[in-house]
């Protein structure tokens, strides 16, 4: 790894916590980032937000801010926009990437129009109710079993495996409580992996494994039983095409900085992807630090070459 004059960053903010269903986890994320940066000798400094995400910012008088908020105000171009307006450099992607990622309908409309692969999908609206004819012909149309996700929520924050269309009914309107559009997404059966961003390559990927019904919430954060395979047992060949394809799917999306895709690979060997993370978790059980070790990065050159895309210029945002 190159050396990096501490002195170059001046006073930083690593800002966590805020009002999202992922707080806990972003605190965790924060304190983590916190740590690993202070280790390379950087003034860093915890900055707990709530709601007023920017107030404390301005406050401190700081002159950059690694963004460690995960979920709704931190993902999503809220910060990232009161950052702009204040023209305090942020790390990871600006605005208009932000939010793009952070709706996973609108993300794979975008992959959908460049030809990036994906699973068949169905989007709902916030308010939008289905009858079971409806659910009947969903599960026509995507196969005999679906995910439903609410839109613009991380962690598996509301999402369900579904195999019954009556089913489908109480699974949307568990999603439809995150008061945002709801994506009712096409299984696919295979292998989950997920590839980290760094600065515009692509890490070792991970293949996850879990005994649960899928990788949700408790599988990410709680479990002890979850399985993360780094190296991912792909051979050099799929290694690269998957690689590939990662670093295309966050480019298209105009992310910049760090961030990771997650994608699935069928029986037949094909990849689909699912989504990217903007602001992926930094926490002990984090994947983004393990695939980092798995390329001779520690953690805390991990967190100074994150903190390095807050030292380049932004055209928009």
């Amino acid at each position: 790894m190159r050396t990096i004059d501490p002195q170059i960053f001046g006073k930083v903010a690593v800002i966590m916590g805020g009002a999202s269903s992922e707080r806990e986890i972003s605190l965790l994320t924060g304190q983590s980032v916190l740590n690993g940066l202070l280790q390379a000798q950087i003034d860093a400094h915890a900055v707990e937000v709530n709601n007023n995400l920017i107030q404390p910012i301005l406050d401190g008088n700081f002159d950059r801010v690694f963004i460690a908020l995960h979920g709704r105000g931190g993902e999503d171009g809220v910060i990232q926009g009161a950052l702009t307006a204040a023209n305090i450099p942020y790390t990871g992607s600006g605005i208009l990437a932000s939010a793009l990622a952070m709706d996973k309908l609108r993300t794979k409309q975008l992959w959908n129009s460049i030809g990036l692969p994906t699973p068949a999908s169905r989007g709902l609206s916030s308010d939008e109710q289905i009858t079971l004819r409806d659910a009947e012909g969903i599960f026509l149309k995507l196969g005999s079993v679906v995910f439903v996700k609410p839109s613009l929520e991380g962690s598996s924050v509301g999402m369900s495996r579904v195999d019954k269309p009556q089913d489908l009914l109480e699974a949307c309107l568990l999603a439809q409580k995150y008061q945002c559009p709801v994506l009712i997404e096409s299984f696919v059966k295979g292998q989950e992996f997920t590839v980290a961003i760094l600065n515009g390559r692509a890490l070792p990927s991970i293949q996850l494994q879990t005994p649960r019904t899928f990788y949700d919430y408790q599988a990410k954060y709680q479990s002890d039983n979850t399985i993360y395979r780094c190296p991912s047992g792909l051979n050099e060949q799929d290694e690269t095409a998957l690689g590939e394809l990662a670093v295309a799917a966050y480019n298209s999306v105009g992310c910049k900085g760090w961030g990771r895709v997650d994608v699935m690979r069928n029986e037949k060997g094909e990849w689909f992807l699912l989504e990217v993370n903007t602001v992926p978790g930094m926490t002990t059980k984090s994947l983004v630090p393990m695939a980092a070790k798995q390329a001779g990065i520690s953690f805390s050159q991990l967190a100074v070459e994150i903190l390095l895309s807050s030292l380049e210029p932004r055209a928009n945002g």
